[in-house]
Parts: C-alpha cells; sequence; structure tokens
C-alpha cells in the first residue's frame, strides 16, 4: 500500500486561450512561467475545509470562496466524498489579468494537488471538471485553457457538456512569442465588449481560418499559418481595450511572424513563428512597437509545453 500523501505541490502551465480566431475552441498550454500550489492536509474538523495561507499575490484574495485554487480543490473534495482539511499555498508565477492562461492555470493546480493528497481516487476528466468549477465562477464557462494546462498541447475543444476535445500535432519548429504589457485587463471586461451576433461572412471567415489553422498543426507545415491567424471576432472588439496591440501586430508581422493576436482575454500578444530567431525578432520587434506607444511590455519566446500539470509528494504520511 502507498502512504497517504501528507503534503504535495502541484504546477500547472500558462497557456493561450481563444488560440488566433479559436474563441472557446482552440488553446494551447506554453512553456515557462505557470502556478503552482502546495496542499497539505490540516487537522480534521469534520470537513471538507480548504483554507488559503498564502493567495501567491497581494491582490489575490485569501476567501476561499474566491480564490480558483481553493475553489477547484474544494470541488474536487466534494466530488470525491472527502470528509479532510487542507490548506493551500500558491505561488503565482503568471500575470493577474494577463490574458495568459492565470487563473485556469490556478484552478488546475488547486484540483490536481487536492486528488493528489487523496492518492488520486478521480480521472483526469474529472480533475478537469473541478477546475471548471473555478473558472465559471471567476472567468466564464470555457475549458480551452484549462484542458490545455491540465494535458497540455494544442487542443481542439469540441464540447463542453459532455467534455469533449482533440489534441492536436506539435510542429516541433513552432514557436511562440509571448509579449506581456504592463497593463492589466479582466476577463469579464474583454468579455463584455463581444457582439452578441456576427454576420455570415464573419462566421465563414471565422470557421475556415480556425480549419487552416488545424491543418498547419495536422500537416506540419507552418507555412499555412500565414493569413489564418484572422481573428474577426473577438480582435477587433478587444484592440480599442489594448492600447498599442495594432502597432506591435503590425510590427510582428513585418518581422516575419506566421500570425499574431491577443492571447486569451488580453493583454498580452502572442506571435507564432517558425523557429527560435523569427520569435526572438518578432518578440523584440512588438516591445519596440508598444514602447514607441508609451507602454512597457517584455517578450519571451517559448514553445508548446506537451506536459501539462505535474505533482510531486512532498511529504509521505
Amino acid at each position: 500500500m502507498h502512504a497517504i500523501p501528507l503534503a504535495v505541490r502541484a504546477f500547472a502551465p500558462g497557456g493561450i486561450g481563444n488560440l488566433g480566431p479559436g474563441i472557446d475552441i482552440l488553446g494551447c498550454a506554453i512553456t515557462g512561467p505557470g502556478d503552482a500550489v502546495t496542499a497539505t492536509r490540516a487537522a480534521a474538523s469534520g470537513g471538507p475545509r480548504v483554507r488559503v495561507v498564502d493567495p501567491g499575490h497581494s491582490d489575490l484574495p485569501r476567501d476561499a470562496d474566491r480564490h480558483a485554487s481553493a475553489i477547484a480543490a474544494a470541488a474536487l473534495l466534494r466530488m470525491a466524498g472527502a470528509a479532510v482539511d487542507i490548506t493551500l499555498s500558491i505561488e503565482k508565477g503568471l500575470p493577474l489579468a494577463g490574458g495568459q492562461g492565470g487563473s485556469a492555470a490556478s484552478a488546475v493546480a488547486g484540483a490536481v494537488a487536492a486528488n493528489a493528497l487523496l492518492s488520486t481516487p478521480l480521472d483526469q476528466l474529472s480533475v478537469l471538471r473541478a477546475a471548471l468549477v473555478a473558472e465559471e465562477r471567476l472567468a466564464g464557462r470555457h475549458i480551452d485553457n484549462l484542458a490545455p494546462a491540465l494535458f497540455g498541447g494544442i487542443l481542439l475543444i469540441r464540447s463542453i457538456e459532455p467534455i469533449r476535445f482533440d489534441p492536436l500535432p506539435v510542429p516541433p519548429t513552432l514557436r511562440i512569442a509571448m509579449v506581456h504589457p504592463a497593463m492589466r485587463l479582466r476577463t469579464a471586461d474583454a468579455r463584455a465588449v463581444l457582439p452578441t451576433t456576427i454576420s455570415r461572412a464573419t462566421a465563414l471567415a471565422q470557421s475556415a481560418s480556425i480549419a487552416a489553422m488545424v491543418a498547419a498543426f495536422c500537416t506540419g507545415d507552418l507555412t499555412r499559418l500565414r493569413g489564418a491567424i484572422d481573428d474577426r471576432i473577438a480582435e477587433p472588439a478587444r484592440a480599442a481595450l489594448l492600447p498599442g496591440f495594432v502597432e506591435a501586430k503590425r510590427a510582428a508581422l513585418e518581422a516575419g511572424a506566421l500570425g499574431c493576436s491577443i492571447s486569451g482575454a488580453g493583454p498580452s500578444a502572442f506571435a507564432l513563428c517558425d523557429g527560435d530567431a523569427m520569435a526572438a525578432q518578432a518578440g523584440a520587434a512588438m516591445v519596440a512597437a508598444y514602447h514607441e506607444a508609451g507602454i512597457e511590455a517584455t517578450a519571451r519566446v517559448a514553445q508548446v509545453d506537451t506536459r501539462g500539470a505535474h505533482v510531486e509528494v512532498l511529504q509521505d504520511g
């Protein structure tokens, strides 16, 4: 028999939701920063009860009913029927309201950590559903960030009820220039400006762009991405909320990027590139464009994270 863990640490990567035109449909996990949750068994109080001892950032709540990690962990404990108490300490590696999947990563890490403390009684889809409880409460009912944070890779989301998604191949030279301007944009505010109806022409163009992206990933022919990162729904609506983005996108494309768009709900932006050199050039050009617009920004070159969330046992029972 395996000992029941007393303390575990779960890590979930950041990512890009709404990948280009794939609003709530395409998402990917990316290498680099993520959120981590250390979960520890606490003295029993007749629980389950989840307590946040370190929210990970001074602007995040300690209230377990309002923190993504704690909401997800509590949902998992309920689903597992576990009457245990746990404390959570969060390491917030992703920017707040940054469009890099921060709330999703926290939710996934919280659910994975809670499941690990119980010696993983629930399967991965159940863990995803627990994380969705948090995401729905804080950001909206979508899994284009949650599922990649848990499973890794590039995912095509087919439905939420029931949960269905398909992993797409990751071309080996695909690189991502991730640029974060020094601003915040709440997901709720970004979703509020989305149109409630679109024209048939817009719907057809959006569908064709998504199909072109899927074809590029499945064939490994990254040149097919040129012209395919064409979001005609969210990007035009949100660009007004993101000073400097239009100029940064233009700079990325002029630097050779295959495509560029808003990461998640923003304000971060991404450029898809073929190789490290192109990604470095695109990232530098985007940062320069933001600076020209009077906005500080940072860039990094990332790959698709194919591992997803993972956990380590810190203390055995």
